[in-house]
């Protein structure tokens, strides 16, 4: 699968000396979802900015679909739609003039046909004629997504774009996802919700005070930085674990939860070796019983979180 966005040495400093991006190097490639995770303040919407031409970086190249995004700027940003944190929307415009003017901008013909699925596909059909000040502020955000796709673009930016939105809406809008995705759109989207992450993306990249610190395909990061955890419901609670059973090899832990009323043994997810039997054995031999056991995996939230803290 080639790269529709190829980043080379990108970095931006601004006047204060803050330095924002720090030599991402980065390719997203035709078709995928990728999911950029970072911590607030980590660079995403000033990476995403530069990427749509809205700002300028100090030095580094951004190629979008083959076309350089400083000397090809048209060429290039009629490629991408962008749908930004902010609901900045024309508020006495309707619905319908917004789409059509947004189409114009980017010397696309008029199509009502288009525009008429589009509003379809988000829920708008019968709010075309409104005003978008008397909207809401869901339908606000169906809107700004609307207007990231009235030009057919081949490449749509979600900056956040399930923020403070309803659970309806946030389904709603990862199904229209879904369909673009299947159109051949490339998707590349912000969340805090690690969990939406989790469930669309293909690949995973994370980003930490300015830096790309993993590049990822989502099930190989989870298989290779996830743990499994074991836990086991006591009958009864304990107060402390035998000496025997805390010397256990690095790469696995148990500790007393719930009160003393369950044990949980982490172990990596990639080891051959669990060491489930040899714990089991060793709480035969200590008379410890249980009455219930489930296991479990590390979520992406969680290996996220290790990630960016370890930075």
């Amino acid at each position: 699968m080639d790269a529709v966005i190829s980043i080379k040495d990108l970095t931006k400093t601004y006047t204060t000396g803050f330095e924002a991006l720090k030599n991402i190097n980065l390719e997203i490639k035709r078709g995928e979802i990728f999911a950029l995770l970072g911590p607030n303040g980590a660079g995403k919407t000033t990476l995403i900015s530069i990427i749509c031409g809205i700002v300028t970086s100090s030095s580094g190249h951004v190629r979008v679909d083959g076309h350089d995004i400083n000397s090809h700027y048209r060429q290039a940003r009629s490629k991408i739609g962008l749908v930004p944190q902010e609901l900045a929307t024309a508020s006495f415009e309707s619905v319908w003039d917004t789409l059509n003017f947004s189409r114009g901008l980017f010397g696309k013909p008029s199509n009502p046909a288009y525009i008429e699925k589009v509003l379809r596909d988000l829920s708008l059909w019968d709010k075309k004629d409104e005003q978008i000040m008397t909207l809401s502020g869901g339908m606000k955000r169906r809107v700004l997504i609307a207007k990231a796709l009235c030009h057919e673009p081949e490449i749509l930016f979600l900056d956040e774009p399930t923020a403070g939105v309803d659970v309806e809406l946030r389904r709603d809008m990862w199904k229209t996802v879904q369909t673009l995705r299947e159109q051949g759109v490339t998707i590349i989207l912000t969340t805090h919700y690690i969990e939406e992450a989790e469930e669309m993306a293909d690949r995973i990249g994370i980003i930490s005070q300015g830096q790309i610190i993993m590049v990822e395909e989502k099930l190989a990061l989870m298989n290779k930085l996830g743990k499994k955890q074991l836990t086991l419901t006591l009958p009864q609670p304990l107060k402390t674990l035998p000496d025997e059973l805390c010397q256990l090899p690095l790469d696995k832990t148990l500790e007393l939860a719930d009160g003393g009323n369950a044990l949980i043994y982490t172990y990596d997810a990639q080891q051959e070796q669990t060491g489930i039997p040899e714990l089991l054995r060793q709480l035969s031999n200590h008379n410890i019983d249980f009455k219930d056991l489930h296991t479990s995996e590390s979520s992406l939230e969680e290996i996220f979180v290790n990630l960016v803290h370890k930075k």
